[in-house]
């Protein structure tokens, strides 16, 4: 016959042995977003397996060579595609973006007129040729160009478009510093895919940047 107290130990450890059972079948199915920090360890990652080399000459280059805005319906075209996905309280005509409310990632600067917004190559053309676009054929250069899945394409204001230029991280960051570790993970990423080189200068610069992000 047990005792009360071996029945209260017996009790105890099934439910010990149950909350251990529990704790380790809900591990697998936690589905939680993945935090900056690991963003960013994955930007890192990929970020040490480009290759460094020397900025390669301009020769050759023009906007032409990276044909862009693609066509995406009637009278509609990639660049419609950012405005509307980057904005809110869009207005069509049709698949034309006419009207809305942006917020430009790069300087906070809060736009309401389509005219005022800039469609910003992450990884400017011109840096892209130096870096190795330069020995891709037109169709290819267009990929790069019109690329929306890749973070490559975001709407900002012209202002801060204008100052960037064609300048990589080690010469021209988003005024808005909250902005950082997106804009060098996202610089990445899209170099990554690309296959296109860093300058050592760059690759210093955007792993301060990287080093930088929240955990």
């Amino acid at each position: 016959m047990r005792t009360k107290s071996g029945a209260r130990a017996g009790l105890a450890a099934a439910l010990g042995a149950a909350l251990v059972l529990g704790a380790a079948g809900c591990v697998p199915v936690v589905d939680e977003p993945a935090t900056p920090a690991s963003n960013a360890g994955n930007a890192t990652k990929q970020l040490n397996e480009l290759t460094v080399a020397a900025a390669g000459s301009m020769k050759g280059y023009s906007r032409a060579r990276f044909p862009h805005w693609r066509k995406t319906g009637k009278n509609c075209d990639v660049r419609d595609t950012v405005l509307e996905q980057d904005g809110g309280s869009i207005k069509l005509s049709g698949c034309n973006v006419v009207g809305g409310r942006w917020e430009s990632r790069y300087d906070g600067q809060v736009l309401n007129d389509p005219a005022q917004v800039d469609i910003d190559h992450v990884v400017p053309l011109a840096n892209a040729w130096r870096s190795g676009a330069n020995e891709w054929d037109d169709s290819k250069r267009g990929d790069f160009a019109n690329d929306l899945t890749r973070p490559q394409l975001v709407a900002v204001s012209q202002r801060s478009n204008r100052a960037k230029g064609d300048q990589d991280p080690s010469q021209w960051k988003p005024a808005n510093q909250s902005y950082w570790c997106q804009y060098a993970t996202d610089w990445v990423t899209v170099k990554h895919y690309w296959r296109l080189t860093v300058t050592s200068a760059e690759k210093a610069a955007l792993t301060d940047m990287l080093e930088g992000c929240t955990t």
